[in-house]
């Protein structure tokens, strides 16, 4: 396959599938499941935000790791899990079932993620914010495929009726084969010997693996900007969480109208983000994120004000600016000023925080819900979005010829 396709199309192909079976799992077919099963709201959004607090724990050490025995190795776990995981949602019965394995499910992310991007930033050089821009815009596009294929299947099938366990079985054979497929294409890409690990004792590679998360972690710029991606991130848990039932229940929408807004936004953010990308590496980092925070929390906060259809997708399409704004950027700014045998490390940190970000953000929002509501629980959210960004911009500054050219 690397015959017919570039090492990054062919990567990009990989992404592609993994994710689009992660999304196809994830909204409006977990929220809904979990409403199935009958959790109310704080459980709805402990079950999606469940899965990202594996990322908490496993993608630092994960990014770390590959910096010292090599990305291919590291990939290769964590499209394996793509591939297996969604299979187990058939034998879920109960609530608690349903959370083991959606934990499970989320080492996929949190060992796959980190290690790609650094697999981008190892070769971008100056041009870190448009091709790690690029990767993303690419690879989630699985992301904005997965959302309404899922809502539409749950609709198709079951009308006008709720959907049965036998529509979300079908939901998460389909999910199966696309996380499958991911793992079939890489282990033909991701081939061939790495120099990371090659003649180096345990001793080495532990003392390695230790420095290099002392090193990045003691850079209060590279926490401060990951805070700012966790803390936009956590609108987005949010949002996957709480916008597919309240577009059901509350605004009146149908499964699949509810997957289509989630789709729009992602469809917004990628084509965005590499524009967006190419403008952080001209013209700087910071004012496209603190632009990108108030666009994000100016539209979270706009939506429980909204029951239609379309006023509703018109907040998706700016938030998914807004977002793109802000991811576009942060990565970049993260890479730009760590060192370059330190990115997998840097990438691990940056998604560390921002799966700590996903994962407080349906957990609040759920909690937040069952005791005021909506509204405002969704305005205290954004509000912390604009409270962090002078703070941002006020810490975080790059020295003249500190950018790191990989």
């Amino acid at each position: 396959m690397t015959k017919i396709l570039s090492p990054f199309t062919a990567l990009c192909s990989v992404g592609f599938f993994a994710r689009l079976s992660y999304a196809l799992a994830r909204s409006p077919v977990l929220p809904l499941f979990a409403l199935y099963l009958g959790a109310g709201p704080e459980a709805i959004g402990f079950a999606v935000g469940i899965s990202t607090v594996t990322g908490i724990f496993f993608k630092l050490p994960s990014g770390a790791l590959s910096d010292v025995i090599g990305r291919k190795r590291t990939m290769l776990i964590g499209l394996a899990v793509f591939a297996v995981m969604p299979f187990t949602y058939l034998f879920v019965n109960d609530y608690k079932l349903l959370i083991v394995i959606r934990f499970m499910h989320g080492l996929a992310t949190a060992v796959y993620g980190p290690v790609s991007m650094a697999v981008v930033a190892d070769v971008a050089g100056a041009k870190k914010g448009e091709m790690l821009s690029w990767f993303s815009s690419i690879t989630i596009i699985g992301n904005l495929l997965g959302a309404p294929l899922g809502g539409f299947i749950l609709h198709h099938a079951s009308g006008a009726a709720a959907p049965s366990l036998a529509e979300f079985h079908r939901a998460y054979i389909i999910s199966g084969i696309g996380g499958a497929l991911s793992l079939v294409m890489a282990l033909s890409i991701l081939r061939g010997d790495e120099r990371h690990g090659k003649g180096i004792g345990l001793k080495e590679a532990s003392l390695r693996f230790i420095s290099g998360i002392k090193e990045v972690i003691s850079d209060k710029r590279i926490v401060i900007t990951s805070n700012m991606e966790g803390l936009q991130n956590m609108t987005v848990g949010a949002l996957e969480a709480f916008l597919p039932i309240y577009a059901v229940t509350v605004a009146g929408l149908n499964e699949f109208q509810a997957g289509l807004l989630w789709g729009i936004q992602v469809l917004v953010t990628i084509l965005s983000k590499p524009i967006m990308g190419k403008t952080s590496d001209r013209y700087g980092r910071k004012p496209l994120i603190a632009a990108g925070m108030i666009l994000c929390a100016v539209s979270f906060g706009s939506i429980p004000l909204l029951k239609d259809f379309y006023l509703l997708m018109l907040t998706a399409i700016i938030f998914g600016f807004g977002e793109a704004f802000v991811t576009s950027s942060s990565a970049a700014l993260v890479a730009d000023i760590c060192k370059e045998k330190h990115f997998g490390t840097a990438m691990g940190t940056f998604g560390t925080i921002f799966d700590i970000g996903h994962a407080a953000g349906p957990i609040l929002a759920g909690l937040l819900i069952a005791q005021i509501g909506y509204l405002y629980s969704f305005w205290i959210m954004s509000a912390v979005l604009l409270l962090a960004t002078p703070i941002f911009v006020m810490a975080v500054h790059i020295k003249e010829g500190e950018v790191s050219k990989a």
